[in-house]
């Protein structure tokens, strides 16, 4: 079935009916997107920067612990919350270019957080307080900072388009 045909399918479907109709649920939806994104996004700037150099006497690990896991839950709430309103509107998403570039970031987003966690050097960093960082680990921090900013603003001008 071509892409098209689906898009017209999820936004006849009940679902994407029952969004579109309702004065609550589209708004209640999108609050839970902007606290996903903002859970994934808080967890992952203190990461981020700690990988980066900041806070060197803190190891990674303890920070990492509690963090990803809040990241995780941020992560599934904004792309849960963000197929429901993609299913609102999909063909305007799919004919929107921001939205293709917007997926190509958070994929590379995505990538660039298990290339990172799957490292062996993970825990050498997370046991040796004031290690420093690999030098390629402060720019895949960086990276990071930036790829997300990236996909939350394009989610942004998306949204006001």
């Amino acid at each position: 079935m071509p892409l098209e045909a689906l898009a017209a399918a999820l936004e006849a479907s009940t679902l994407s009916q029952a969004l579109r109709a309702s004065l609550w649920l589209y708004p209640l939806v999108n609050t839970g997107h902007v606290v996903g994104i903002a859970l994934l996004f808080g967890a992952i700037v203190p990461l981020d920067l700690r990988l980066i150099g900041c806070w060197k006497p803190v190891p990674l690990e303890p920070l990492a612990r509690v963090l990803i896991p809040v990241a995780v839950c941020g992560l599934v709430l904004a792309l849960s919350t963000g197929a429901l309103m993609f299913a609102t509107r999909p063909p305007d998403y799919l004919d929107e270019p921001l939205f293709g570039i917007k997926l190509a970031l958070l994929g590379a987003a995505l990538c660039n957080a298990l290339l990172l966690r799957r490292s062996p050097h993970w825990a050498l960093l997370g046991v040796t307080p004031g290690a420093a960082p690999r030098p390629a680990w402060r720019w895949a921090g960086a990276l990071s900072i930036g790829l997300w900013l990236g996909v939350i603003t394009l989610g942004r001008l998306i949204g006001y388009r």
